[in-house]
């Protein structure tokens, strides 16, 4: 991955969006290097596109529109069926995608990578006995004295007597033993968002990894997701000192090699763009001096 010569001398241009919020991919952003959350929610410095991130979108759209099909007819050779008219739709979405593709041969070698994690899915689980209530739920709650909480859940299913099964895929691998933090974090976010909203705590959260066929599973209880909001709430508050000082500290791991922004962090002898207060207010909806 190539990185610019030199810093941008401008942060991405203002523009009209929904109200500010914080998700669990941002959360988790904030966790691994708040430089990178400053980087991706405040300044939101361009990135170049990503083939493993347009393959997983990619294969989320074809598992949400199976099941539009009736039961009976959501098979491995419909969902495959799917993909040609989902890659362009995903193009006309996001033109930079087309980026990505250097040539047929390229193209049909990826789209066939596509098609294997689609087919992975059929082995670890039957659409046709499954009626799903949502997929790609927009969910959110306000938290009182707290920040706006966002997300979109996969899938949600809903049991005959009310219980909620929340599922996600993920089309890569799953994390080795000890690494499972950031995912179990993620779907307890989600967890919280459904309980605070409906009152009900979800009682199975469901990853589904395509890129070796496991299935995690866990129950969550209340007390897990009232540890959760708590460790939300400390995020958040961590978040809003670094905007009231402008320090977002650059935090180095073994995925700074995936990182896109190493030509403008300190970390790699790089200037960050200057931190504008009035721009984080602005983005993250709260004060930034006290």
């Amino acid at each position: 991955m190539t990185t610019p010569d030199a810093p941008p001398s401008t942060s991405a241009p203002r523009a009209p969006s929904r109200a500010p919020a914080l998700s669990p991919s941002r959360a988790n952003d904030f966790m691994q290097c708040p430089l990178l959350f400053r980087f991706r929610t405040i300044d939101r410095l361009p990135e170049p596109p990503s083939s493993a991130a347009a393959r997983g979108t990619l294969v989320h759209s074809v598992l949400e529109q199976l099941y539009d099909a009736p039961l009976g007819e959501r098979t491995r050779a419909a969902a495959l069926a799917l993909v040609p008219s989902a890659w362009e739709n995903l193009l006309e979405r996001e033109p930079r995608y087309g980026e990505l593709n250097t040539g047929g041969d390229w193209l049909d070698g990826w789209l066939d990578g596509a098609g294997r994690l689609l087919s992975t899915y059929f082995s670890l689980e039957d659409p046709n006995r499954l009626q799903p209530v949502a997929r790609e739920l927009r969910v959110e709650h306000q938290l009182a004295g707290g920040p706006l909480l966002r997300g979109i859940v996969d899938r949600l299913d809903v049991a005959p007597d009310g219980a909620l099964r929340v599922v996600d895929y993920k089309t890569g691998r799953s994390p080795r033993p000890g690494y499972e933090s950031s995912v179990v974090f993620q779907m307890r976010f989600y967890a919280l968002v459904l309980w605070r909203e409906r009152g009900i705590v979800p009682a199975m959260l469901q990853l589904v990894y395509l890129g070796d066929g496991q299935v995690l599973r866990a129950q969550p209880r209340e007390r897990d997701l009232e540890l959760t909001e708590a460790k939300v709430r400390a995020l958040w508050s961590a978040i809003t000192q670094s905007a009231a000082s402008g320090e977002f500290r650059p935090r180095r791991s073994a995925l700074c090699g995936w990182c896109a922004h190493q030509a403008v962090c300190p970390a790699f002898d790089g200037t960050p763009p200057e931190f504008d207060a009035d721009l984080a207010a602005e983005r993250l909806g709260c004060a930034t001096n006290d």
